[in-house]
């Protein structure tokens, strides 16, 4: 089994999922590309001491980018990426900057 640190990479704090966060107990982790559901849910759960109900992964696409310089027109990619998006159990939490600061 891989340890935490080397399954998720870090939390995301949108608007949006600190919104989900408090009205459906969901958090979104993005993790490596190589790991599973269960793999996050074991991680997630040794790393935070929270029960895990419901794991769902997305593959992100990097977005295609383009910029103007002096020699010309460069064009690039931005590297893909996978989302982990962790709902708990009823009386469950996440604290993201109390967790931060004991550190």
């Amino acid at each position: 089994m891989k340890p935490s640190e080397a399954i998720l990479i870090r939390p995301l704090l949108t608007e949006k999922m600190l919104k989900q966060q408090e009205e459906a107990r969901k958090y979104a982790f993005q993790v490596t590309k190589e790991s599973n559901k269960i793999e996050i849910k074991r991680a997630v759960e040794t790393k935070f001491g929270v029960r895990v109900s419901n794991v769902r992964t997305i593959n992100v696409k990097g977005k295609a980018k383009r910029m103007n310089t002096r020699r010309g027109l460069t064009r690039g990619q931005r590297a893909n990426w996978k989302k982990a998006i962790v709902t708990l159990w009823e009386g469950q939490a996440i604290d993201f900057f109390q967790e931060q600061q004991t550190k």
